[in-house]
């Protein structure tokens, strides 16, 4: 049995622990029917590693890891969509093992041809963000090219929300797209992947949005609604559509007034329910690296950590638990 090396984590501890995340020699896995088995070449960190992390039982040890671009090694006997050699991109699934290891197993449904033009480590920034981009916009809210009216992205500046605004950009042409950021950095970085308008969510946010959008806005995306509910029943017109990404239960009652439609979205969905359309992730990656290769995307990488060890994982953890990080933090070549 071929052996492998994998960073996870034994018990819950703060990025600050030099036990928080160990590396330890496992067996490599092997692929399934529907698998390939993937050298892992870069990875990302998402606010799902840093709560497992936290707070998931580890079972001994668990690796973490929800994005991952890499090179195929094996397939399984029903592969049919790639072979040995094929370079790919994927966010895998929170009911397999992570990312965080050299050799990972993934069933080949929810994988994606990485883009040709990106590095492995800026391949590595776009999977998870751009799945859940991507159904944020055509699954949930059902947008299509001849959509008009006006979008909100809340928490514009993160991983999904610089995905959603590059997303309208190159594909929602008479979607008027406002982003909400707190300073010129942010401001510049939203402006540069496609949004329109600009308001700061640490003022007045229901005055600056109605100003830009005075029936309310038509759809509005958040990754941050805990405690927001009445306020968005303020700037969402009657009849419009929210997703939320976060976490846990909301009181939805002030909605109700104005019939506004509460939508969740979890791009493990897929996977997790092994639905009968779980291909769909497979064709949207690869309509996500079409865009990356025709210049209309642009990976969102803003740090790149190397190599991928306990260290500079710890270190990934603490950039995203902090909440101040814009676009990914992603990790490349392994030690």
């Amino acid at each position: 049995m071929t052996r492998t090396q994998a960073i996870g984590y034994t018990t819950n501890l703060p990025a600050t622990d030099p036990d928080a995340l160990v590396t330890h020699k496992i067996d490599a896995p092997e692929p399934g029917p529907h698998d390939l088995l993937v050298e892992v070449r870069a990875v990302s960190v998402n606010p799902v590693d840093v709560k497992q992390r936290v707070s998931a039982p580890a079972d001994g040890f668990a690796v973490l890891g929800y994005d991952a671009a890499g090179v195929v090694r094996e397939t399984g006997a029903g592969v049919t969509l790639f072979a040995p050699g094929d370079e790919v991109f994927y966010a895998g699934t929170i009911d397999r093992p992570g990312t965080n290891q050299q050799l990972h197993v993934v069933d080949e449904r929810i994988v994606g041809r990485k883009p040709r033009s990106l590095s492995f480590a800026d391949a590595a920034s776009l999977p998870l963000t751009s799945i859940t981009a991507w159904e944020t916009l055509f699954d949930r809210l059902r947008l299509t090219e001849d959509s008009r009216g006006t979008l909100l992205v809340v928490g514009a500046t993160g991983g999904v929300g610089s995905a959603i605004l590059q997303l309208a950009e190159a594909l929602l042409p008479d979607v008027t797209v406002i982003a909400t950021a707190s300073n010129a950095e942010r401001t510049a970085w939203v402006e540069g992947l496609g949004a329109e308008r600009v308001v700061d969510h640490h003022q007045d946010l229901a005055a600056q949005v109605l100003e830009v959008a005075p029936g309310g806005v038509d759809w509005l995306f958040t990754a941050h609604s805990e405690g927001q509910i009445p306020l968005y029943a303020q700037i969402v017109r009657p009849f419009g559509h929210i997703v939320a990404i976060d976490d846990g239960s909301r009181d939805i009652g002030p909605l109700k007034g104005r019939s506004i439609a509460w939508h969740w979205e979890l791009m493990f969905t897929r996977p997790l329910q092994r639905t009968p359309d779980m291909v769909e992730q497979h064709r949207l990656l690869n309509q996500v690296a079409d865009l990356v290769d025709a210049g209309r995307l642009r990976a969102t990488t803003t740090t790149a950590l190397t190599p991928i060890s306990p260290e500079t994982l710890r270190e990934a953890h603490r950039l995203v638990e902090s909440g101040r990080t814009m676009g990914k933090v992603v990790l490349h070549d392994w030690a």
